[in-house]
């Protein structure tokens, strides 16, 4: 199949941004007494080791109105982080495309005798931080706020409002409208989103995961307050929540908490979960757009957040692309050829099978080829694994990295809110690192061909129509400048 789309014109270039969801990254610094020089851990004296990271005791309960808890106490600093985690995302757009990112972004313009204004001084008079944000999957909001009792209740207070009782005034109503219209245009200019939109109508066909996550200039347009209140009512419910509480607080004070963010809430049940996608119909895409670069999506469906195969897939794609030099991907198609300035690959697993992609831009004389080695590589790849070296340098890798996963409050109530949403075990981020570090290449392998098939790819390319060239040979010496520059 070889399906076109003709012209739109563009200015933009970016590869596919994968959809997920999950905790932030910022990094709190304890307060600690300053050690002896003689005393500070040089890497030499790690000698090898991985670097230890932050053992959780997760505390869960479910309070009144049905709302699932999840806790770590962390006295580390004065201040706690709190997420609620939603199943709003755009996958319960249901007929109004974009409603989901809509109401969420309208959660903070406005509650009963304050404008947003008043709001962001609220917060910020008390030193604490509102966020928000919605994704396929899920709808997030979080406060950070100091744990003092002065501080932390009326913190909790107005974040209380604003998640459980917006009131949706029609000006800032019509001001993100507006901006949301404007990005419309701005995408049209933008060879990756387009191309992405596409991949994912094409990956998804009927599926709630189908349509863009901000929906379209005719269904924004179309929403009204009394929607968003609807639908604020139906996925903003108590029983459709997680709560995910860490830091300077003891069970009886997260408990308080969590009974007043809950009961604040609309009363109502969690939504069904997503149904299984069909499987999507292999073959290419191609959006005619003035460039001298061809974006490239490549895809198939993926895996579920608790496929059992999470640990070997996610180690076996770091060989593959999750990475940044070194991949085979990477070194394959930038390294020894300079096609690119970057290709990655990697899996977004979501509540439904979400997709495996890989994701670059290359000259557009050298797209019909370039597309043909990324092929040509995966189904290496899948035909014979990675190599015990590339395996055991994987496993460095993410033993080095893992306590960042844990480093911080923030980044510990993201994985809170993940495991919470999602219905992970406990002990999900111990069981993720044993699994990890045991696995062999046999079991990697087995893993990869289960789920992935390089003869079953939905592909998407953006770029203009032009005459093609050969793919420069492979060399062991690195380019000085790839060919493939990224458009700004």
């Amino acid at each position: 199949m070889n399906k076109r789309i003709q012209p739109r014109r563009a200015l933009l270039g970016t590869a596919l941004m994968a959809a997920l969801l999950a905790g932030q990254a910022l990094a709190d610094t304890a307060s600690a007494p300053a050690q002896p020089l003689d005393k500070l851990q040089t890497l030499k004296e790690m000698d090898g080791k991985a670097p230890s990271h932050r053992m959780m005791d997760i505390q869960t309960w479910q309070t009144a109105a049905g709302s699932k808890v999840m806790f770590v106490e962390a006295r580390q600093l004065p201040m706690f982080d709190l997420r609620l985690t939603f199943a709003a995302g755009s996958s319960q757009d249901q007929k109004s495309p974009g409603i989901a990112l809509l109401t969420n972004a309208m959660l903070n313009e406005g509650v009963a005798g304050k404008n947003v204004e008043a709001i962001a001084q609220g917060f910020e008079g008390l030193g604490a931080d509102f966020g928000n944000g919605a994704y396929r999957d899920m709808a997030v909001a979080s406060l950070r706020s100091l744990s003092a009792s002065d501080k932390r209740e009326p913190a909790l207070k107005l974040f209380a409002e604003v998640v459980g009782k917006p009131t949706f005034p029609a000006d800032s109503m019509a001001r993100i409208k507006n901006q949301l219209l404007a990005s419309f245009q701005y995408q049209k200019q933008n060879p990756g989103k387009l191309a992405g939109n596409e991949l994912f109508s094409r990956l998804y066909g009927d599926h709630p995961y189908a349509h863009p996550s901000d929906g379209d200039a005719k269904s924004i347009a179309a929403i009204n307050a009394q929607q968003l209140r609807g639908f604020h009512d139906r996925a903003y419910a108590a029983g459709n929540a997680v709560i995910a509480i860490v830091g300077d607080l003891s069970r009886d004070e997260a408990a308080k908490i969590a009974e007043q963010v809950s009961s604040a809430l609309p009363k109502g049940p969690a939504l069904p979960h997503m149904p299984d996608p069909q499987a999507p119909k292999a073959g290419l895409t191609h959006i005619e757009f003035p460039s001298k670069q061809t974006t490239m999506l490549l895809a198939e469906l993926g895996i579920q957040r608790d496929d059992p195969d999470y640990a070997a897939l996610s180690l076996g794609n770091q060989i593959l692309g999750g990475g940044t030099f070194g991949t085979r991907l990477m070194s394959e198609v930038r390294e020894k050829r300079g096609l690119t300035y970057g290709i990655y690959s990697g899996f977004t697993p979501m509540q439904a099978r979400g997709p495996f992609s890989i994701s670059l831009q290359t000259r557009a004389e050298l797209s019909e080829g370039t597309l043909g080695l990324v092929q040509d590589i995966l189904r290496d790849y899948l035909k014979n694994g990675p190599t015990q070296e590339e395996l055991d340098n994987a496993k460095r890798e993410l033993a080095g990295s893992f306590p960042l996963s844990t480093a911080s409050n923030a980044s510990i109530v993201g994985q809170l809110g993940a495991i919470g949403f999602y219905n992970l075990p406990l002990s999900f981020l111990e069981d993720f690192m044993q699994q990890s570090q045991s696995l062999t290449v046999d079991q990697v392998k087995a893993a990869l061909n289960r789920h992935l098939d390089a003869d079953k790819l939905v592909i998407v390319t953006a770029g203009p129509t032009v005459p093609q060239k050969p793919l420069p040979p492979p060399t062991d010496k690195p380019q000085e400048q790839p060919m493939g520059v990224p458009e700004h």
